[in-house]
């Protein structure tokens, strides 16, 4: 048979086990005297008077303890606490008479200590109890009907009294620990909530930000290149240059067909469809054959070029991705803004890290206004260079742009290699 686990024991179980212990314990008390006075041979008239104090007694008791349970559970919106007092001062007067009247309803006193201890200020409390000791004392003294009182008369209230105090210290020890436990609970839940808020703003913001990203890196790029080639096919079919326009043409089939599989494989979170059917060497070479026929389509004359440095080896996926949307971001901003008449994409492999150069000769610009075009325009264009940041860095990368007007621009991007990349294999061993 298996173990069952327990449960943990906290203050305020503690707490809810001496109360119940205190209740009961009244009860027992106040029905020991109840059932001494029925059997007891005094006047009827009196017994029946004393009993209908027991009772009113025990009426007043239990409608405070329901009182303050039900407001503890949520169920009674006024707090009886404020009327604890006058509460504790009916019963205790109670409970005076009915000592008067039969000597047994004194040990209810054991109980009553709990109650002033726990409700009335320390000094009060402490006054109240060592009346009540001394009320019990002279009780049984006059009960035993000796001229002196007995030393159990004596002892047995002072002990009481003392326990009570004792353990009126440890429940009120107790009961501040329970508030606290509920204070960082409460405040830990709080804090988890907030917490929990926060990580989903930052991974909302986290994700607003990849999907721009990924959509000027991609899908706006393309369609930018769909503009200008249409515009150059309307160009080159009003002057009746067919050949021109068919090439346009095609070039604008082309690439929208790119831009769907990127949209595609986007909505999927899949890598560049283009990383998928070849490596990144290809890829580059091919983006550098596909611009310069872009500008040709346009009617421009730029000259774009790949150069490979060092021995390439196997780079983890988002390495890939970042050195290709670098290089696709870079020659975008080439034929867009640059107006160069030729650009060239290194890639180099040099042992430590890997790093990625796109140079052009075109009219460059100022690097002080470097941060305003960083910052990105209202209509929404200027975003490439901080997304292209954002990616370097999240990779552990830096990334460098050097420019000046009429000596072109060089983007830089350096990436740490790690170890565990393994060589590829180059096209001589294929």
């Amino acid at each position: 048979m298996s173990a069952v686990e327990a449960s943990p024991v906290t203050s305020g179980s503690i707490l809810r086990f001496l109360r119940v212990a205190l209740h009961v314990g009244f009860a027992v008390l106040l029905g020991v005297g109840v059932i001494r006075l029925l059997i007891s041979t005094g006047e009827l008239r009196g017994r029946f008077f004393f009993l209908a104090l027991a009772v009113l007694l025990a009426v007043t008791y239990l409608a405070g303890t329901v009182a303050e349970k039900r407001f503890s559970s949520g169920s009674l919106q006024v707090n009886p606490r404020r009327f604890a007092v006058g509460w504790l001062a009916v019963i205790t007067i109670l409970w005076a008479v009915l000592m008067v009247g039969s000597v047994d309803f004194s040990w209810l006193v054991f109980p009553l200590f709990f109650l002033h201890l726990h409700l009335l200020p320390r000094w009060a409390g402490l006054s109240t109890t060592i009346l009540m000791t001394v009320a019990v004392i002279v009780a049984q003294w006059s009960s035993a009907g000796t001229s002196l009182p007995q030393l159990p008369v004596i002892v047995g209230p002072l002990f009481g009294a003392a326990f009570a105090v004792a353990t009126s210290k440890a429940y009120r020890l107790l009961y501040e620990e329970g508030e606290y436990q509920r204070l960082a609970a409460q405040e830990l839940r709080r804090t988890r909530t907030e917490l929990s808020a926060s990580q989903h703003e930052a991974g909302v913001l986290a994700e607003r930000a990849r999907l721009a990203r990924e959509i000027h890196d991609t899908l706006a790029q393309g369609f930018s290149s769909i503009i200008l080639v249409s515009r150059a096919a309307r160009r080159s079919l009003a002057s009746g240059d067919l050949e021109s326009t068919e090439e346009s043409l095609a070039m604008v089939e082309a690439t929208a067909s790119e831009n769907l599989a990127e949209a595609r494989n986007f909505v999927r979170g899949l890598s560049s469809p283009e990383l998928a059917e070849s490596s990144l060497v290809e890829s580059l070479s091919r983006l550098c054959s596909k611009t310069q026929r872009e500008a040709a389509a346009r009617g421009g004359n730029l000259k774009c070029s790949f150069r490979l440095d060092g021995e390439p080896i196997e780079l983890p996926q988002p390495y890939q991705v970042t050195l290709l949307r670098a290089a696709q971001a870079s020659l975008a901003n080439v034929w867009l803004h640059a107006k160069a008449r030729s650009a060239v994409v290194s890639l180099a492999f040099q042992g430590s890290e890997v790093t990625l150069d796109v140079y052009d000769d075109g009219r460059g610009f100022e690097p002080e206004k470097l941060a305003d075009t960083v910052a990105g325009r209202a209509d929404g264009s200027g975003f490439g260079l901080r997304s292209l940041r954002e990616r370097v860095v999240a990779q552990g990368g830096t990334l460098t742009v050097e420019s000046a007007p009429g000596s072109g621009t060089v983007v830089a991007v350096r990436l740490p290699l790690r170890q565990g990349t393994s060589a590829m294999q180059g096209e001589k061993d294929a």
